[in-house]
Order: C-alpha cells, then sequence, then structure tokens
C-alpha cells in the first residue's frame, strides 16, 4: 500500500481516501443532507456544479496534496452498503522538528446521532499517527460548537487553550478552541 492510499476500518465503516468510482455515493451523500440543524451544519448543499468531471478533478487534487503532504482527505463509507458518511482530512501545519497538524471532519447530518463521527475520527487519528507521521493533532473549534467538543474529547483529545482572534469567520476574527492530542500520549 503506498502512502496515498491508507485506509482503516471497523465493522461498520471504513475511512479512506476517495476514489473516482466514488462519485455517486459522495454525490448521494450531499444531496441527501436534511435542512440545517444548527449555525454549523451547513443543512442541503447546491451539489448542481459537481459533475463526475469536477469531482474526478477533485479526487485528482486531493492526491496531489497528499503527495505534497499539504493535506490527506478521507471519505467515511459505510461498509454494508457503501453509503457516503462523510468526510475527514488532516492538514499539514508543520514538519521540520514539528510533525504538526490540524483535524477537520464532518459527517452528514443524516447520519448524526450514530456514533460515525467518533468512530471515523478515531480510525483517522490512527492513520495521522502510524501512517501519515504526526507527532501533534490539533482540533480548532468554535468555542459554542458543543458538539464537536464532545466528539473530540470522545476521541481522547484535550483541551489546550483557547486562541482568541484565531479564524476569520463571517466578516470577524473569532476565538477557537484548541484540542490536542499527541502520537506518545495514545
Amino acid at each position: 500500500m503506498n502512502r496515498f492510499t491508507h485506509q482503516r476500518k471497523t465493522n461498520r465503516i471504513i475511512v479512506r481516501p476517495l476514489e473516482k468510482q466514488d462519485y455517486d455515493a459522495w454525490l448521494s451523500g450531499f444531496t441527501n443532507r436534511r435542512i440545517s440543524q444548527h449555525v454549523y451544519d451547513p443543512g442541503k448543499l447546491d451539489m448542481s456544479d459537481c459533475t463526475s468531471v469536477w469531482f474526478g478533478q477533485l479526487v485528482d487534487t486531493h492526491q496531489l496534496l497528499a503527495h505534497e503532504d499539504r493535506a490527506h482527505v478521507f471519505g467515511i463509507f459505510r461498509l454494508e452498503d457503501g453509503i457516503h458518511l462523510g468526510m475527514v482530512d488532516f492538514s499539514t501545519l508543520a514538519r521540520d522538528g514539528f510533525h504538526w497538524g490540524r483535524v477537520g471532519y464532518t459527517i452528514h447530518n443524516q447520519h448524526w446521532q450514530n456514533g460515525y463521527g467518533t468512530e471515523a475520527v478515531d480510525l483517522a487519528m490512527r492513520i495521522a499517527f502510524d501512517d501519515l507521521n504526526f507527532q501533534r493533532i490539533e482540533a480548532h473549534i468554535n468555542l459554542d460548537n458543543e458538539a464537536s467538543v464532545r466528539l473530540v474529547e470522545r476521541v481522547g483529545m484535550s483541551y489546550e487553550c483557547t486562541r482568541e482572534g484565531f479564524i476569520f469567520e463571517n466578516d470577524e476574527w473569532v476565538d477557537h478552541l484548541v484540542y490536542v492530542k499527541t502520537k506518545h500520549r495514545r
């Protein structure tokens, strides 16, 4: 297995890079989303520009980003039927003496409350530490995103700090909670 095809699975899900043949499952996951459930849930999305050609280019971009070690993007699929449940990704923040990354994740809202997010992020963290050689993974979370805080705590991440004016969102600089997990504290 080359370094760009890492995957992990449980008896319910598999976390792996997207492949061009995933288009129909990927598109179905997005088009079957429910209306927004809260401020951090985009709800239904306009997917009209997301053709199979566009998706093929997206997969190629993900492979290039992985090859350059800038980002590693994984799809989350249910094993029993191949349904696309969401995405998890790692952005490389620094290497050279750090091996530091940031995790991001989303589960399509029609699949919430089934434990898929926790299961997928836990699997992806194994890929990050064991295969991608990250030493430190951070999650950057809006102060009021309680569901995300619960998820990262369930996968063993610990609160480290609140970074003031950390990310520019909705035309303003906002504070974010920083949760962290390191390879040696797994």
